[in-house]
């Protein structure tokens, strides 16, 4: 299956709550997200995995930066640690029905560590995002040792990196080299751009080149994008739609957020705001 993402499959992923429903039946999401000097990634994905409906955010970040980021996403449940990789997995991924990883994680042996632990133990469904994927580049076997589901969202440059070439290299073949690397590697591959790419290991490969605008074009719109994937996952456990729709409502939200303020005006925090009238729009 090759096709566009169109609302038909995000309302697959994104439907309206039971009057019964509570935080722990639409989704535990656990998030191992920034460092010092990319607070603001942590914030960005927190906010936009809340504004996407995620039931129960679980946030694990580095303790000097807790004082930030607390102010900034109350909602959240903290595990502040001295060293990430101290990060107790298996108590915390009990619960848990999605795990985000590497919103301005940074790249230090402590950051590498809790990537190969989650890897290894997390049996939810797997988002990995910025710091986390050059993590994975850099040994790309890691990925054999995961028992779950995993789901890649790399712009060009970080996707280059995942098959060890030049991001010129890609031109032309974006579809096709991520629809091959999600099959030998058995990963979801969101490959982020003016045409965003969701290439599934069976060979499915979902596309948006409709919604979005050059507004978009700006650090941080990946964070939210991550959050927004991340959340819905945790809430439907289907990453592969979850993505899809992701992107989508990601891209509405940007192009909402385009009228609001203008293209060159517009920041990724303005996508989150957005993102109340995006979900709206659906129904």
């Amino acid at each position: 299956m090759i096709c566009p993402i169109d609302k038909n499959i995000v309302k697959e992923v994104v439907k309206k709550r039971p009057r019964n429903a509570d935080k722990t039946t639409v989704g535990t999401l656990l998030s191992v997200c920034g460092s010092y000097g990319m607070a603001g990634a942590a914030v960005m994905s927190s906010r936009s995995a809340l504004r996407s409906g995620a039931g129960l955010l679980k946030l694990c970040v580095p303790v000097y930066i807790y004082p930030i980021i607390a102010g900034a996403v109350p909602e959240a449940v903290f595990i502040p640690l001295k060293k990430i990789s101290d990060l107790d997995v298996e108590k915390n991924l009990k619960y848990t029905s999605a795990v985000l990883c590497g919103c301005g994680l940074g790249i230090s042996d402590d950051s590498r560590a809790v990537v190969r632990n989650l890897i290894r133990y997390s049996e939810a469904p797997l988002i990995f995002d910025a710091d986390a994927l050059n993590i994975i580049a850099e040994d790309i076997s890691v990925l054999k040792a995961a028992k779950s589901e995993v789901v890649l969202t790399p712009h060009d440059r970080e996707f280059a990196r995942l098959l060890g070439c030049y991001p010129e290299m890609l031109k032309n073949k974006r579809e096709q080299l991520a629809s091959t690397f999600a099959k030998r590697n058995n990963v979801i591959v969101v490959l982020k751009g003016s045409k965003t790419i969701v290439a599934h290991p069976n060979g499915d490969v979902l596309f948006n080149e409709e919604l979005g605008n050059p507004g978009m074009a700006v650090g941080g719109s990946g964070d939210v994008l991550a959050g927004i994937i991340a959340s819905l996952t945790a809430q439907s456990r289907n990453a592969f739609k979850s993505a899809a729709a992701g992107v989508f409502i990601h891209a509405l939200a940007g192009d909402i957020a385009a009228e609001k303020f203008g293209e060159i005006s517009m920041l990724p925090t303005d996508i989150i705001d957005c993102l109340p009238e995006a979900f709206k729009r659906l129904f």
